[in-house]
């Protein structure tokens, strides 16, 4: 439980450094950067469905520490693993390099962590016998 609920504060964090620091960082440019309209509102869409992807991750987490459920790990760890992907080919493909955009190593690591997490539950029903 404790590893799960660490993976969600960690998705937390990284949600509230998208909101915070993301916002003024990347999407205010890219809207500067953007002469169209039409683009701006996607850019903007694409955007904000990021911070309620990051949002729902976060909750989906703190959810999962309290229960063993591999469907619902493998929804939220193939989601996070799929952004790994994208910042790592992107980053390849058009920077030659994927440290300019190191976000998929916290996208790597969250899965991880959640995995550890979940094995190190015990099943439910299980009675283990305590001392004392």
């Amino acid at each position: 439980m404790v590893w799960t609920r660490l993976a969600a504060v960690l998705m937390g964090a990284t949600f509230l450094t998208h909101v915070f620091a993301g916002g003024p960082e990347v999407h205010a440019p890219m809207l500067a950067a953007l002469s169209e309209p039409d683009l701006g509102a996607f850019a903007s869409i694409l955007w904000h469905a990021v911070t309620v992807v990051l949002a729902v991750l976060a909750v989906g987490l703190w959810g999962l520490a309290e229960r063993r459920d591999p469907l619902l790990e493998a929804v939220l760890s193939g989601i996070q693993l799929g952004f790994a992907g994208l910042f790592l080919f992107y980053g390849l493909a058009r920077l030659g390099t994927v440290w300019p955009m190191p976000q998929w190593v916290i996208f790597l690591a969250i899965p991880a962590l959640t995995r550890f997490g979940q094995t190190r539950r015990r099943p439910a029903g299980k009675v283990t016998a305590s001392a004392g």
